[in-house]
C-alpha cells in the first residue's frame, strides 16, 4: 500500500517512528522503497553528493525534476518529496509554478527552507492541493547568512522563536516539518507543539521521523562526517541490508543515538 501524508499523521498519532532516505535515481529508490522507506527524499544534497559542489545552491528546477522522474520510475509506493531549490519560490508566482512542476515530475509533496516569511508562499501552494513540508532549524540554502553550517536554536529565544515558527507554518498549511541540527530538547518540544509529524536529521530521538542522505548512511563521502551520522553499510554488510537496518533502527528508536545528537 503507497505510503501518504495520512500514513505519517497516523504514524504520529500511534507514536511509531517512520524512517525517510535520499535517493536520486530509479535504481536506488526501487532498492531503498523494497527495504521499507516511508518516504523518499530527492533533496538538492545531490549537488553535492552527486554533482560536487559545496554546496546546495547550484542546483536547479530542471535538475530536481529530472531526479523525480527518475525516482517516480523506480519507486515502489513510498511517499515521494522534493525540494524546491534555492531561489525557487522566491515569489509566490515562482512557487506556484515550480511546485506545479515538481507535482507533475512524480513528487507526492514538495519541501521549501525558511521560517515564518514562508507563510503565504506556503498557504498558497498548499490552496491549491500540493502538500508542504516546511524545513526549519539548520537550511543549507542559507549557509551565507548563517555563515557556515551550525545547529541552530541553542538559546532560549531563538528555540522559542522556532516553536513559534513551526506553529506558524503549520497553520499556513504545511503538512510536515523537517528540523535539521537543533538541539534534542528542541525538537522534542516543537515534535509536541504541532500535530503535524516532524521529521529530524541531527535533531535528537524524540521526532516522528528521522532522515539522512543515502550517501552519508552507506559512509560513501570522504572526509569526516556529521555528528548525526551512521555508516549502516558497516553493520548491515550489503546496500539492501544496511537500508533495512537504517529502517529498523528508526523504528525501534535506537537511531539516533546520544552521540547523533546536539544539546542546547
Amino acid at each position: 500500500m503507497a505510503v501518504t501524508i495520512n500514513t505519517l499523521r497516523n504514524y504520529k498519532e500511534k507514536g511509531e517512528a517512520f524512517a525517510v532516505l535520499t535517493a536520486y535515481d530509479a535504481t536506488f529508490a526501487q532498492v531503498v522503497s523494497e527495504a521499507g522507506v516511508d518516504a523518499i527524499l530527492i533533496g538538492d544534497s545531490l549537488g553535492m553528493v552527486l554533482q560536487g559542489h559545496d554546496s546546495t545552491l547550484p542546483v536547479t528546477m530542471e535538475q530536481i525534476c529530472y531526479h523525480v522522474r527518475s525516482v517516480a520510475k523506480g519507486n515502489r509506493g513510498a511517499l515521494i518529496m522534493a525540494d524546491m531549490p534555492f531561489m525557487s519560490y522566491g515569489t509566490i508566482p515562482s512557487a506556484l509554478d515550480n511546485a506545479a512542476a515538481l507535482m507533475r515530475a512524480g513528487a507526492h509533496m514538495v519541501k521549501l527552507e525558511g521560517t515564518d516569511w514562508m507563510a503565504d508562499t506556503i498557504k498558497a501552494i498548499s490552496d491549491r492541493g500540493i502538500p508542504v513540508c516546511a524545513h526549519l532549524g539548520l537550511t543549507p540554502q542559507f549557509v551565507n547568512k548563517f555563515g557556515g553550517y551550525k545547529v541552530q536554536g541553542r538559546d532560549e529565544k531563538q528555540a522559542e522563536q522556532m516553536i513559534e515558527h513551526a506553529c506558524q507554518l503549520e497553520a499556513a498549511g504545511a503538512d510536515v516539518i523537517l528540523l535539521e541540527c537543533v538541539p534534542s530538547a528542541l525538537a522534542a518540544r516543537i515534535t509536541q507543539a504541532v500535530r503535524a509529524p516532524v521529521i529530524g536529521i541531527g535533531a535528537g530521538k524524540d521526532t516522528d521521523g528521522q532522515v539522512l542522505v543515502l550517501h552519508d548512511m552507506l559512509g560513501i563521502p570522504p572526509g569526516k562526517k556529521a555528528r548525526f551520522v551512521k555508516n549502516f553499510l558497516a553493520e548491515g554488510g550489503s546496500i539492501p541490508g544496511a537500508i533495512e537496518a537504517y529502517v529498523a533502527a528508526v523504528r525501534e528508536r535506537s537511531f539516533p543515538a546520544e552521540e547523533h545528537t546536539f544539546k542546547a
